[in-house]
């Protein structure tokens, strides 16, 4: 499939029917990890034995699973179609498995260490722990990561995983306790109805010729009826948020995913969720809720048709606006923006969807060289995109923006983000290290002009990405960011808190040989005074003994208080969120 041509006509036959972006999203970048490697395995390596369990390797009961295609429900004519089909995806593979795969797609890098996927864990209680942890914490924290059910046949990126989500309950008596349990999508449940991955792979699977052959393949099993792509194909393995008495997992690709928390702290997954109705397109994995409001705000991206790019937003009682079409030249990727007290902020960047590139072998996210980097502004409650104000910001791609806010005094908004380069290097293999500088964007709306500085002092250069700001202060100006400490990338070995108006940094490291993810900050309370007074928590592995833990550190002193040993391996991942006891009690 390599070597053979693809027609233009073949090319558009599949560009015009799919419907979906091609990225999930993640907050964590993995372009390579410590392992490294120039060829790709003949036959893929296989998974930890902690996960080559009977979950992994034969179908799961499910209540659900005769709902969607199921081989016992196949006729004689779609058995036929199967095979066929099955010996053309077995071809695919092989000549995949035979080619040199970049360290992007490689499953021996991106799955490498505690990257490697985990099977789920049912709640265990009373888990022992070192200090006091805080009276104010009381509910659940929880975290997303992509972690696959099935061991990669081909190419895999460490974003295409199935989505898990990891919790740890603190109980009223002062106890906690821990489960991991998939967020059972759409994808999911038919995948493991058939007992192996049937669905392409975003990123790792879709480059190339061979991966317009898995267009094909997947849109020529959906029309015989062999799986069912009208209820989504994402993965909900990137952003969580708890809105409107629901805790949702997302990733852009998909509509979010509404998971329950069990008073025991157990994770049930309760369907997609589409606001009863009203959301009839995808969603990115960073909606906004404004502290102030409790409304939130959302995007949305196509890769294929135009509009390329829709804003929506919903009140407190989940009650949705009409779509804002946004018209772009071109297909973004657009992982996430800001909002203010009256704005939003949306980036569009050099990054790109080119489907089209996949025709001459490469990948169809690609760095748009000709193309202006630019930032829009656009008020929150617009009825339609004629109020937007681009303002260029040449050669800035930030992955994720933690802050904005208005300054009235100088008709600016101030954007806080990290800006990465080189801007494509986590999804295609680069030979320039990776850096991710934390960066203060001013847009001039007066002037429709831009500025940019780096916040961390020459001498305290580090790459900086994945983490927040108090969310109670989210789109006012704020002077405290919590960052993951990627280093080495793109390991996090502790985390950052920044002054952002000073640049002074203090550190917190999570030990010899221990790496975590992003820092959740959670405020004692509300009305307090001091923006950072409350706790940082994190999951944190020991990659010496292979256990792990969550840190609770005092995010005013940055001092260990509270560390919760855990009953398994929870595998670095993405964003979580804290959803507080009175809340829980109310989940719908």
């Amino acid at each position: 499939m390599g070597s053979s041509k693809i027609s233009k006509s073949q090319f558009n036959l599949v560009n015009s029917s799919l419907q979906l972006p091609l990225l999930d999203s993640p907050k964590k970048a993995s372009s390579t990890t410590t392992t490294t490697t120039t060829q790709s395995p003949k036959k893929i390596t296989t998974f930890p034995k902690e996960v080559r369990d009977p979950f992994f390797t034969s179908p799961k009961d499910n209540n659900n699973i005769f709902s969607k295609p199921h081989p016992k429900q196949w006729n004689p004519f779609q058995k036929a179609a199967a095979a066929a089909l099955d010996m053309v995806e077995k071809a695919l593979n092989f000549h995949e498995n035979e080619q040199t795969l970049p360290k992007t797609s490689d499953p021996r890098v991106q799955l490498a260490g505690n990257f490697a996927p985990v099977p789920e864990q049912p709640v265990q209680q009373n888990l022992p722990v070192t200090g006091a942890i805080p009276e104010c914490i009381r509910g659940v924290y929880v975290r997303n990561g992509a972690n696959p059910l099935y061991e990669p046949v081909s190419g895999h990126h460490f974003f295409d995983g199935d989505g898990m989500i990891h919790a740890v309950k603190f109980h009223s008596d002062g106890s906690a306790s821990y489960s991991c349990r998939f967020t059972e999508t759409n994808r999911f449940v038919q995948e493991r109805a058939l007992g192996r991955p049937i669905f392409p792979k975003a990123i790792g699977e879709l480059h190339g010729h061979t991966g317009i052959g898995r267009l094909v393949l997947f849109y020529s099993r959906a029309l015989f009826g062999l799986l069912d792509q009208n209820n989504g194909i994402g993965v909900a393995n990137a952003g969580v948020v708890y809105f409107n008495d629901r805790l949702l997992a997302m990733s852009e690709d998909d509509l979010p995913y509404q998971v329950k928390v069990t008073p025991s702290g157990d994770l049930k997954t309760v369907g997609r969720y589409d606001f009863n109705g009203q959301l009839k397109s995808t969603m990115i994995a960073h909606p906004k809720v404004d502290p102030v409001s409790g409304e939130m705000f959302a995007l949305s991206y196509d890769v294929v048709k135009k509009p390329y790019l829709k804003y929506f937003w919903f009140a407190a009682d989940g009650t949705k606006s009409p779509d804002v079409e946004i018209d772009l030249d071109s297909a973004t990727m657009m992982h996430d923006f800001a909002i203010t007290e009256n704005n939003i902020v949306i980036p569009d960047s050099q990054v790109v969807f080119k489907l089209q590139e996949m025709i001459g072998g490469g990948s169809p996210v690609v760095f748009d060289k000709e193309k202006t980097a630019r930032f829009g502004i656009l008020p929150k409650y617009a009825k339609n995109a004629d109020e937007i104000q681009w303002i260029d910001v040449p050669d800035c791609f930030c992955f994720h923006l933690w802050n904005a806010w208005e300054e009235p005094e100088t008709d600016e908004v101030v954007v806080i983000g990290s800006c990465m380069t080189p801007a494509d290097s986590i999804f295609n293999e680069s030979d320039e290290n990776l850096s991710s500088v934390l960066s203060e964007i001013r847009l001039n709306r007066k002037t429709g002009t831009s500025t940019r500085r780096e916040i961390l002092p020459s001498s305290e250069k580090m790459n900086l990405e994945a983490g927040m700001v108090n969310r109670n202060k989210l789109g006012r100006k704020t002077q405290f960011a919590y960052l993951a400490i990627a280093e080495p990338w793109p390991k996090v070995s502790g985390f950052a808190k920044v002054d952002l108006f000073t640049g002074e940094v203090q550190k917190f490291m999570y030990g010899d040989d221990k790496y975590g993810g992003e820092p959740l900050f959670l405020p004692r309370n509300a009305d307090s005074e001091r923006e950072d007074d409350g706790y940082i928590l994190a999951f944190v592995h020991d990659e010496m003994n292979w256990t792990s833990e969550l840190q609770i550190v005092n995010a005013t002193d940055l001092e260990l208080v509270a560390t919760v040993k855990l009953p398994s391996r929870v595998p670095y991942g993405f964003h979580g969120t804290f959803i507080n006891a009175n809340d829980l009690q109310r989940q719908a």
